[in-house]
């Protein structure tokens, strides 16, 4: 793995780090989330950088496809939040806390863990 493709990794972790840190402490409330508008952005800014260092990191080397679940849907996800942010669900974007980001973090650490530090 190249130094690029390890920042990127890298920088996926810190924004799921940040996204958890969003909720250190605190029951993981869809209504709580849902109503309030900073840690709403706050998350989706992090989905946001996710995607984008995904997309780098695909560009860069297609094989991650096979090595991230869903990679493509991150992306796209990204995309759906930057492009068509008046359409984003709360619902979706929780679900996606839920279901996919610990995950999507077991993969990251793992991909990470199989390079080794800088």
């Amino acid at each position: 793995m190249d130094e690029y493709t390890l920042k990127w990794l890298y920088d996926i972790k810190q924004a799921i780090t940040e996204i958890e840190s969003y909720f250190d402490g605190k029951d993981m409330d869809f209504l709580q989330y849902r109503n309030n508008i900073m840690l709403k952005r706050a998350v989706e800014r992090d989905l946001e950088i996710i995607g984008e260092a995904l997309n780098r990191i695909l560009k860069r080397d297609e094989n991650y496809q096979d090595k991230i679940s869903h990679a493509r849907s991150i992306v796209g996800l990204r995309n759906h939040v930057i492009h068509a942010y008046d359409s984003v669900s709360d619902e979706n974007i929780w679900s996606i806390l839920i279901a996919h980001l610990p995950k999507l973090k077991n993969e990251i650490d793992s991909l990470i863990d199989k390079n080794g530090d800088f």
